[in-house]
């Protein structure tokens, strides 16, 4: 990050973004659900791109406006978001050697935070990319990663494997497309089930420049980001129970591995 908030970094090698992290995205989130009822929303947040190694620093002001914390993410919160990546990818037979990660998420802001995914793009020490980690959280406080190994435009096909949204089951196949973010951020999400797409959200933005100036411009556009975005998730889904939509009862959620 430019400025007193931070200092910029640039991945310039072949397989890597070239963003500048820290950086902002100015971003649309939009839900489209298919599957016994047709329903669909969109609002507008924003995201942060970090380096895990290189989190932003900010003037002390500006702290309560954007955290990154262990305890928001996978692993021991007493540890850093790093460790805890490195530690689960060794489960996974995964060795980074020390490679870059760039992570997509929200920060915790005055006191609050919502990931309904993070994004992990997770480099070899020779800056290409060895895989990517989709990390999902439900709004029980559960959380669930999945390791993918995508193909060169991003695309992935991986089991469904974690409770999310109470209207749908544990089973299926999620296609996600994740590709590393530049001037424009572009992800997608689709599960299928029984052979229909059940649902699909996308979020689709632009880079800002992650000075304080940017910051503070970014927080006046979107004030209570995270708190609105809870808020939002609780309305569609009592929205969905009003019309009638069935609850499919939640399982019992096994921690994965030297995760939680």
């Amino acid at each position: 990050m430019s400025g007193p908030a931070g200092h910029p970094r640039a991945g310039t090698a072949p397989g890597t973004t070239s963003v500048r992290t820290p950086s902002l995205y100015d971003a649309r989130v939009r839900h489209t659900r298919r599957r016994a009822q047709d329903h669909g929303f969109a609002h507008d947040v924003y995201f942060w791109l970090v380096d895990l190694d290189d989190l932003p620093r900010f003037p002390r002001l500006l702290r309560p406006l954007a955290r990154f914390e262990a305890r928001d993410h996978l692993g021991d919160p007493d540890s850093t978001i790093r460790q805890n990546l490195d530690a689960y990818l060794a489960t996974q037979g995964v060795d980074l050697a020390g490679g870059r990660v760039l992570m997509l998420a929200n920060a915790r802001t005055l006191g609050h935070v919502v990931n309904p995914i993070s994004v992990f793009w997770c480099h070899r020490a020779d800056a290409t990319l060895e895989c990517v980690v989709a990390e999902v959280h439900n709004t029980y406080g559960e959380r669930h990663c999945y390791l993918l190994r995508p193909d060169d435009a991003g695309r992935a096909v991986v089991d469904k494997d974690f409770y999310v949204s109470p209207f749908l089951s544990v089973d299926g196949q999620y296609a996600m497309s994740v590709p590393e973010p530049g001037e424009r951020l572009a992800l997608a999400v689709t599960l299928r089930q029984e052979g229909t797409a059940a649902l699909t959200a996308t979020v689709a933005g632009t880079r800002t420049t992650a000075t304080t100036r940017g910051l503070l411009r970014t927080i006046l556009r979107h004030p209570f980001v995270t708190h609105r975005t809870s808020a939002l998730i609780r309305r569609h889904g009592i929205t969905l129970w009003l019309r009638g939509l069935p609850v499919v009862p939640r399982p019992k959620h096994r921690p994965q591995e030297g995760v939680q």
